[in-house]
């Protein structure tokens, strides 16, 4: 259940460092602020703003706030295999999945045609000026690095399902620098002090506004279509370990985590800038991770009028990943993903995406028990990540 910390900012967290809360705080004081900002249970600092916080603003937007790797999210194939379906060494799997999504810093593909297919029908002006047009081509369907993933899970009634988390990769991340040195600029040309200078933004009256918005969206769609492309890859690869039965779709989830959109709150037309949450209206369909080695689940929206209708992206970091190097060992991530196929031979590259460095995904969920129900949990069997 959430709690009022000042008339500005309510938080779902039982497990909220002080920072987070005084950069989420800070970020409420802002003048175009409607109502509070909501701060989710798997919060921790960010650029800017606060990583797990609901931003409703009028007539403004924070480029920072929706950071850098705009349209991040997640995508969940429920299928109709079983787990006897699968082989018992899924490591040849694993090894295909590699192959057909590139991943890792600045990985993409050598097979450029669904990329060239996609930005041929979605041409993007800043982008072909800052010559990243051709990396936009090569990247589309590929994972990107960090705690993106992907995973082979079964839930309670051994139904597979596939589940993959990234976003808009390299052009995503230019076109939001771009956009966020634009606005602290402003801010200097303006006069305008600020408490923290990631908070720069812009205003609907602002020609830099509609400059911002048009390739915000277009970040949006890229790592949406990105997501539904590297999905069907991997569901080609496990149809290819399946004998004598053909993968059906139950069901697809494909749902963003940092972004905005316009939404109407309290009767008002407001921008909705989600930073590490997900929408999460009365009857919507969520896909909420833990972190390398814990479940993951399968959501639906509650419609919390106080959460602006949203709810946690994940576990959220405890430990930054430089921390959880020095703290954490190789051998207590090994344990924890025994059993798992997984990049073994990657483990020290893996290190700071230890399950240790995340926060309890259970106690998460339980803290946000208001916002969504519980459909499925998953348990991962093979996990991909880029290193």
């Amino acid at each position: 259940m959430p709690y009022k910390v000042n008339n500005k900012l309510i938080s779902w967290g039982t497990d909220v460092e002080g920072g987070t809360l005084a950069q989420a705080a800070r970020t409420a004081t802002m003048p175009f602020i409607e109502g509070h900002v909501a701060l989710m249970p798997d919060a921790h600092i960010g650029m800017g703003a606060t990583i797990g916080s609901v931003i409703p603003t009028t007539g403004a937007i924070i480029p920072a706030a929706v950071g850098v790797d705009i349209g991040c999210g997640m995508i969940a194939v429920e299928t109709n295999l079983d787990g006897g379906d699968l082989p018992v060494d899924l490591n040849p799997l694993l090894s295909r999945i590699e192959s057909v999504v590139p991943a890792g810093v600045g990985k993409g593909h050598d097979h450029t045609k669904h990329g060239d297919l996609w930005y041929r029908d979605n041409p993007n002006d800043n982008v072909k000026d800052l010559n990243m047009g051709g990396r936009a081509v090569a990247q589309f369907g590929s994972l990107g690095s960090g705690n993106h993933f992907v995973e082979v899970c079964l839930d309670p009634k051994d139904n597979v399902w596939v589940v993959l988390h990234s976003g808009s990769r390299g052009v995503g991340n230019k076109l939001a620098q771009k956009h966020i040195t634009i606005a602290k600029g402003l801010m200097k040309d303006l006069f305008i002090k600020l408490p923290d200078p990631d908070l720069a933004y812009f205003t609907q009256s602002m020609p830099e506004f509609k400059a911002y918005m048009t390739d915000l969206m277009w970040a949006q769609s890229y790592a949406l279509a990105n997501r539904e492309r590297m999905m069907d890859a991997v569901l080609d690869a496990v149809a290819e370990v399946t004998v004598g039965k053909q993968i059906v779709e139950e069901r697809r989830i494909n749902c963003h985590h940092n972004y905005t959109a316009q939404e109407n709150h309290y009767g008002k037309n407001l921008w909705i800038t989600r930073k590490g949450a997900i929408r999460a209206r009365e009857g919507d369909w969520g896909v909420i991770p833990g972190s390398m080695g814990t479940n993951s689940f399968i959501v639906e929206g509650l419609g919390n009028k106080s959460s602006f209708n949203s709810a946690a992206h994940g576990a959220g970091r405890r430990m930054s990943r430089s921390q959880a190097k020095r703290e954490l060992s190789t051998e207590t991530l090994a344990e924890l993903m025994d059993g798992k196929a997984w990049l073994s031979d990657k483990r020290d590259a893996l290190l700071d995406e230890h399950p240790d460095s995340y926060k309890d995904i259970e106690q998460v969920m339980r803290d946000q028990a208001d916002l969504v129900r519980v459909d499925v949990e998953l348990t991962q069997i093979l996990n991909y990540k880029g290193a």
